[in-house]
């Protein structure tokens, strides 16, 4: 079992900085990536950022240039920058892994609980 601990959200006013932090744990052998997802009331959830094991990045265009997403490999975790936030980047924001099954290598999403981000303007 793998699982996922975020800390790092809450409230903070537009134009204001945040980082968010995810640290996997359990039966761990490689990750293949990790992201950040969010999902704001009303709203579907969308990728925010994703970084691979070789650290190549994606980033969603609402986000380019103000937010940077991080990982350290040796400690399986993947961190967050959110800065010049906007009151539109309020939402629940969940980090995510993609770890293979080494015998099938077949790829499985780990979701962690969730952490809240309140932007107000």
């Amino acid at each position: 079992q793998v699982q996922l601990v975020e800390s790092g959200g809450g409230l903070v006013q537009a134009g204001g900085s945040l980082r968010l932090s995810c640290a996997a744990s359990g039966n761990i052998v490689s990750i293949n990536a990790m992201g950040w997802y969010r999902q704001a009331p009303g709203k579907q959830r969308e990728l925010v950022a994703l970084i691979t094991g070789s650290g190549t990045t994606n980033y969603a265009d609402s986000v380019k240039g103000r937010f940077t997403i991080s990982r350290d490999n040796a400690k399986n975790t993947v961190h967050l920058q959110m800065n010049s936030l906007k009151p539109e980047d309020t939402a629940t924001y969940t980090c995510n892994a993609i770890l293979p099954d080494i015998a099938t290598m077949q790829e499985y999403d780990y979701w962690g609980q969730g952490t809240q981000v309140t932007v107000s303007s």
